[in-house]
C-alpha cells in the first residue's frame, strides 16, 4: 500500500487496508436479482437473456461447472492486486476484492458458475456470471468492464474458447 493510499484511508476507510481487509465479509449474492446501479461504476458479464441486460454476453462453456469454476478462480488468482474475499462452494460462487495501484480503491467482483440451462447442446455445459463494481465513486472510467474483458479473455485462453463481443445495453 502506498503512503497516499494510507492518507486517503482517513476519508475512505477501506483504502487504508490491504487485500480484502477493511470491507465487510461478503454474503452469498443472489445473482438472479442483481441490482445494476444507475451510475457508470459497475459492469456485468452474463449469458444472453440475463436480466438486467449484461454489458458483456458470456457464452455457454462446454465444460462441467466445477471445471469452469476452477478455471475462473485460477484467472482471478493471477490478476494483480486481486484477493479472494469469500467462497461459497455449495452455489459455486466466489467473491474477490481488486485494489487500484495508486490509491488502493477497492472494487468488488462476484463470480458464479451454474450448470447450463435446459436445452444446452452439451449436458456438461455451464454458464458464468461476473459482476464487478466500485465501492467508491460515481464513475470507474471503464475499469470494471475492462477487468471483466481481461478475465474472460484469460479464461478463454485457458479453456481454448473465444471471447464474446460486448452486448448492446
Amino acid at each position: 500500500m502506498t503512503p497516499l493510499a494510507w492518507l486517503i484511508g482517513f476519508v475512505w476507510p477501506a483504502c487504508g487496508f490491504a487485500g480484502a481487509d477493511g470491507l465487510p465479509p461478503p454474503a452469498p449474492m443472489d445473482m438472479a436479482h442483481i441490482q445494476h446501479p444507475a451510475t457508470p461504476n459497475a459492469a456485468l458479464a452474463a449469458p444472453a437473456g440475463f436480466q438486467p441486460g449484461p454489458d458483456i454476453t458470456t457464452q455457454t462453456y462446454a465444460v462441467a461447472p466445477d471445471r469452469l469454476l476452477s478455471a475462473i478462480e485460477h484467472v482471478a488468482d493471477t490478476q494483480p492486486r486481486t484477493y479472494r474475499a469469500a467462497v461459497f462452494p455449495e452455489i459455486r460462487q466466489v467473491h474477490y476484492v481488486a485494489r487500484s495501484a495508486l490509491f488502493n480503491f477497492p472494487d468488488l467482483i462476484a463470480v458464479q458458475v451454474d450448470a447450463a440451462p435446459p436445452g444446452a447442446p452439451d449436458a456438461t455445459s455451464s454458464s458464468l456470471v461476473l459482476f464487478s463494481r466500485s465501492v467508491y465513486g460515481r464513475s470507474d472510467l471503464g475499469v470494471n468492464q475492462a477487468r471483466l474483458e481481461t478475465w474472460l479473455s484469460a479464461l478463454d485462453t485457458a479453456l481454448g474458447t473465444t471471447l464474446q463481443q460486448p452486448a448492446e445495453r
